[in-house]
């Protein structure tokens, strides 16, 4: 319920633009007409990589085209961050994670911090997680054999929980259900990669501990079938209660793993061909609402948590753009890193093959949803999170207040269609190729980054020093609001 309300420009000797919030109204949902709510995410999945995003796409991506097509498309929605753990930590909580001081052996999410499962399990709803987690689990390294695991997705407004603790690469490697191991990870694995592939790509896991019977290969469709055995369950159960699902894909992140059906069938090599696979996943799961009954009252949000592990040459190799005309990739502040394939459905709510390029962030998520149902968010909780529902609805334009990312020390603001890097370099993955390919992000020559993103997407050409009245007002704003949340400021 928290849509912009006003926008004050201060002019003083380090001027900038601060504005403040308010509850926005919109038409009340009846109970009979309350939503399941349907999350998504693919973990690693690049902006050019669904077709529905990137024409020139090698990928065929049949079933993410097809919830465009029923929805709205977003091409300016940004993750909470560039990499797993902070794009999931803003997601579930409404809050930009470079706020968060808490440590990853303790779990991420505090017990008092409000997240969409608790949220929703206060509105009257059932709540479900599967998937990858990686938001920390207490002894999720050392699991203790039959004591519980604290810290996780039951701890955090999910009622019921199945996947694993971190990613597919990371070991220990065993499954998990509500709060105890399904079995102990006993075995050992070595490590894995494949041949002209660099390190991170192709079968990449890391050695470590492993449950027995644990295969890899076969986690995407374990999961995906977990996910259609509890909407089953849920339709033959008849419960009143609407389900919250949050539906946290293990790829195409590595390992790529794709199954006999789809190697060789993309023209993006093994990562491409594991990228179909999810996508197929995606549709099963989709087929399933569909069988049941469930998809016209069912609230589907489809995201990738952040940018893909695509280099240079492998554009190159196979004439694919994972991040399509962006630049950078996963863990960058550019855009590639953070600006994610977003797309909403909602039968009968949302027009059909409707597309904002307003800008969002996964961070608003809490709130639009706290605005469908009508139900005010706690003042204590979400931030940084800003209703989305009038796009829904059609409205062009939707300003919010900044997006902030940031890794390895360096910030990024972005401001309608203006982008600030407080640092040199991309902040991420990029930066290990930068010897190799020298003339891919020509940018270091200034103490910052400014780009005008309406002009230059590719972020190619930095404005720091043509701008300096911008890069001010840009950089006393990012000053501003890493000191405080969002909404306070007034």
């Amino acid at each position: 319920m928290r849509t912009l309300s006003k926008f004050i420009y201060l002019l003083s000797a380090a001027s900038f633009t601060i504005w403040g919030c308010s509850d926005g109204k919109s038409k009340p949902v009846s109970k009979k007409e309350t939503p399941n709510i349907l999350i998504i995410l693919a973990d690693d999945m690049g902006y050019g990589d669904p077709s529905s995003f990137n024409p020139e796409s090698k990928i065929s991506t049949p079933n993410i085209d097809r919830l465009a097509g029923e929805g709205i498309k977003f091409t300016n929605a940004h993750a909470a961050g560039p990499w797993c753990v902070p794009s999931r930590y803003g997601l579930l909580t409404g809050r930009f994670p470079f706020r968060n001081e808490r440590e990853y052996s303790n779990s991420m999410i505090s017990s008092e911090r409000l997240t969409i499962g608790k949220f929703l399990q206060q509105s009257d709803y059932q709540t479900a997680c599967i998937g990858k987690w990686h938001q920390g689990i207490i002894d999720e390294k050392n699991p203790v054999k039959g004591v519980r695991l604290n810290g996780g997705p039951v701890d955090k407004g999910f009622d019921y929980y199945f996947g694993i603790p971190a990613s597919l690469d990371i070991p220990p490697y065993y499954y998990i259900e509500n709060d105890h191991y399904v079995d102990y990870p006993s075995d050992s694995i070595g490590d894995s990669s494949t041949k002209g592939w660099s390190p991170i790509q192709g079968e990449f896991w890391r050695k470590g501990m492993i449950s027995p019977g644990f295969q890899h290969k076969n986690v995407l469709s374990f999961l995906s079938g977990k996910v259609n055995d509890y909407l089953d369950d849920y339709d033959q159960s008849k419960k009143e209660k609407p389900f919250f699902m949050y539906f946290a894909m293990t790829a195409p992140h590595t390992p790529w793993l794709p199954e006999k059906m789809f190697k060789g069938k993309s023209g993006a090599g093994m990562y491409g061909d594991f990228v179909m696979q999810s996508d197929y996943y995606i549709g099963t799961v989709l087929q399933k609402l569909d069988d049941l009954g469930l998809s016209e009252n069912t609230l589907v949000l489809f995201a990738s948590d952040n940018g893909p592990v695509w280099f240079p040459d492998n554009v190159s190799k196979y004439g694919h753009n994972s991040v399509g005309s962006l630049s950078g990739m996963k863990s960058d502040v550019l855009e590639g890193g953070h600006r994610m394939p977003f797309i909403v459905r909602w039968p009968g709510h949302i027009e059909k093959q409707s597309e904002s390029d307003a800008i969002v962030s996964f961070t608003d998520i809490i709130a639009t949803v706290a605005d469908i149902l009508e139900k005010p968010l706690p003042k204590d909780s979400a931030e940084d999170s800003f209703s989305f529902l009038p796009l829904l609805k059609g409205k062009k334009d939707n300003l919010r207040p900044p997006v902030i990312i940031t890794n390895n020390g360096i910030f990024s603001i972005t401001y309608k269609h203006w982008k600030y890097i407080n640092g040199k370099g991309p902040g991420g993955f990029t930066n290990m190729i930068m010897e190799k390919f020298p003339n891919i992000l020509p940018r270091d020559e200034y103490d910052g980054q400014l780009y005008n993103l309406s002009e230059d997407i590719g972020e190619r050409h930095n404005l720091y020093a043509e701008n300096p009245e911008k890069v001010k007002e840009l950089s006393d704003l990012l000053d501003v609001y890493i000191k405080k949340p969002t909404r306070p400021i007034k």
